[in-house]
């Protein structure tokens, strides 16, 4: 038996008892008065921003606005105008070059600030992390209190991959100085419409 076989038999035969998850009651878990400006204060204070809107008009016109500009532009949000499909097979050094990039959130998080994204949302997993400007649209319908309530909302095996993201890129690794779009987007705008 070689000594690989050896270590998985012995991992194989000193693995723990499998318990079931704890049931939590939502009901005990946090709440809060204001849901919007829970949400809104917790974002600004991991460095990104929100933006209320009753309606998308104003948002549309920026991003025409971009384009017009020759920013390249990355839009995967469908009440926006035209979703760009064409993304799914670029390289990292293809979507380098991307500007801003327009994506649809399914849930907001109160409690942390963050946005559950599904892989067909982003169209390329890479494209909320290598993107410099980052816009997600959510629904002001669509922000729940704790991840508690959000992981009962989502379906996590419904598609190969998605993330919870929450504010820009940032690091504070050297001297405990914090450093934003040090690894990823430059800045995170969250448009809530309703």
């Amino acid at each position: 038996m070689s000594a690989r076989e050896t270590i998985l038999k012995a991992i194989t035969a000193n693995k723990p008892t499998l318990v079931d998850l704890p049931a939590i009651d939502l009901a005990d878990v946090i709440q809060y008065t204001d849901l919007l400006q829970q949400y809104k204060t917790v974002l600004q204070s991991i460095g990104g921003g929100t933006v209320e809107l009753q309606d998308l008009n104003s948002l549309k016109e920026e991003l025409e606005i971009k384009k017009a500009n020759g920013d390249f532009v990355v839009n995967r949000v469908a009440s926006l105008g035209e979703v760009e499909d064409s993304i799914e097979h670029l390289t990292a050094t293809d979507l380098a070059a991307v500007d801003t990039a327009y994506l649809q959130g399914t849930i907001a998080v109160a409690e942390n600030g963050a946005i559950w994204l599904y892989e067909s949302q982003m169209g390329n997993r890479l494209l909320p992390f290598i993107c410099q400007h980052l816009v997600i649209v959510i629904e002001k319908k669509k922000i729940v209190p704790t991840m508690h309530h959000a992981y009962q909302q989502i379906e996590n095996a419904k598609e190969g991959f998605g993330v919870f993201l929450a504010g820009p890129s940032k690091t504070a690794d050297i001297e405990q100085s914090l450093v934003i779009g040090a690894h990823g987007a430059r800045s995170l705008i969250v448009y809530i419409v309703g």
